[in-house]
């Protein structure tokens, strides 16, 4: 596909983040963007509005005229089944996965890319800031509403020879194209944060997961770089014998860039980084954001920047510009003179490294926990691993599973059988219900000085829309 050529590309399902963030990729390519989505408002709305990119509400022929050169069309909403996909298909018009046009864009530069079951986006982002602060020009698509500082989550920029993405282990269309996604792109540089299980209704097994990861790794071009946290027990055991350029980092003193000390004070993060290679000690490392996961995104970022030849100073200004993106420990604002952040973390080792963080920045406050769970298979495989996730939660509430529209539901996994699991570890541990009810339990519940933290990958965030209407 030569993308310089395409004039008008329609998008179905343009709300998805990642959609999104191809949509602004496009936008700057000076391609024509149209698209169609479900009526329920996302996160991305205000982006898309904001860059004066339009939809339609539902799907069907009638978005396809003018007749676009191409239809990309998100995993979601049927994906391929989806009738506008369909009716395009009828009518001969080119059709790609969301999965296929991000690779065919990020392949045409060299890609930074970040694989990982928690972590990518934060630091994907990070790099991303890092990149442009040092005026390297990166271009990137990110599924994140919004990166903080930059104001958006997709860019196309000529000038620069790096596109940052993510590199998912999900598939390019289940059930009809079953490659892995990220083994669509070419990294020149690869970062694997973590490698857990968390895509059940694709992968038969956990071996199955870890099997996909080595394939990417292998991948690698012998100039590339595979940069490895080994903190994570399972990217240790991926990387075994692997016959490419690897740097690993993390806390684990066999890293070859070490993660030293770490201090939080006044809401910002410090911490030292070591680089056995250079016996250099990089001191007082700043970070405004929260979590030792975090900083383990910092110190993959700090390594990518190095390998990229950005200079020392650099480096250090970049770390500390990065404020955060969308849903990922989040200040949402005060109610109830209590403070409330939204993430989206959704499997249970985000949901302990989300907690810890709360824990470490505010050790003195009751931390109360709200979770929507995200998937009833996600749910089930994992049940046991979730009720043992929220040991550093006060108290615990858990709203309805949120189902994926690829799956129907299932009767043998609930919130409530959770909540009653979860007990077992955390006896303030509630089952809530709806978002109606789950408000309600807030109002009952949660005293001025608490800190709230609400995660899931769901509609989770929607609680604020109301909740702030009566602070």
């Amino acid at each position: 596909m030569d993308i310089t050529k395409l004039k008008h590309v329609h998008l179905t399902g343009i709300k998805g983040v990642g959609m999104t963030a191809l949509a602004l990729c496009m936008r700057d390519l000076g391609i024509k963007v149209t698209g169609s989505d479900v009526e329920e408002e996302f996160v991305t709305d205000v982006f898309l509005r904001k860059n004066h990119i339009d939809w339609n509400i539902g799907f069907g022929e009638k978005n396809l005229s003018p007749r676009p050169d191409l239809l990309v069309t998100t995993a979601a909403h049927s994906g391929l089944l989806n009738p506008e996909v369909q009716s395009a298909k009828n009518l001969g018009i080119k059709i790609t996965t969301f999965a296929e046009f991000l690779a065919e864009l990020a392949n045409t530069k060299e890609v930074v890319g970040v694989c990982g079951v928690g972590g990518k986006t934060s630091t994907a982002s990070m790099i991303t800031v890092l990149l442009n602060d040092a005026g390297l020009h990166p271009s990137f698509a990110i599924g994140v509403g919004n990166i903080y500082p930059i104001g958006v989550s997709g860019r196309f920029d000529k000038k620069g020879k790096n596109f940052v993405c993510e590199a998912d282990e999900y598939v390019v269309s289940p059930g009809v194209n079953n490659i892995p996604k990220f083994m669509l792109l070419n990294p020149k540089i690869l970062v694997v944060t973590n490698i857990e299980y968390d895509h059940p209704d694709i992968y038969a097994s956990f071996e199955d997961t870890k099997k996909a990861f080595r394939k990417l790794f292998e991948k690698l071009p012998s100039d590339g770089l595979l940069i490895a946290c080994i903190d994570n027990s399972n990217v240790s055991d991926a990387i075994k014998g692997l016959r490419k350029p690897v740097i690993t980092y993390g806390f684990n003193q066999k890293a070859d860039w070490q993660i030293k000390v770490i201090k939080f004070k006044a809401q910002k993060t410090f911490f030292s980084l070591y680089s056995k290679k250079e016996n250099r000690i990089f001191d007082n490392l700043e970070l405004n954001i929260r979590g030792r996961f975090n900083v383990q995104n910092a110190a993959a970022t700090f390594i990518v920047g190095n390998f990229l030849g950005i200079d020392k100073l650099d480096l250090r200004r970049g770390l500390s510009s990065y404020l955060g993106c969308r849903r990922r420990f989040e200040k949402m604002g005060e109610y109830k003179k209590a403070l409330f952040f939204d993430d989206y973390a959704h499997h249970p080792e985000e949901i302990k490294a989300a907690l810890i963080a709360a824990r470490e920045w505010f050790p003195k406050k009751r931390i109360v926990s709200i979770f929507q769970p995200h998937t009833y298979s996600r749910t089930k495989a994992l049940f046991k691993e979730f009720s043992e996730a929220f040991a550093d939660a006060d108290i615990v509430g858990f709203m309805d599973i949120y189902a994926s529209a690829r799956e129907s539901k299932d009767a043998s996994v609930s919130s409530e059988l959770l909540a009653k699991e979860t007990r077992k570890n955390n006896p303030e541990a509630f089952y809530l219900g709806g978002h109606k009810k789950t408000l309600e339990w807030i109002n009952k519940n949660v005293k001025k000085g608490d800190v709230v933290l609400t995660m899931g990958a769901g509609d989770i965030f929607h609680i604020y829309n109301n909740l702030f209407k009566h602070s």
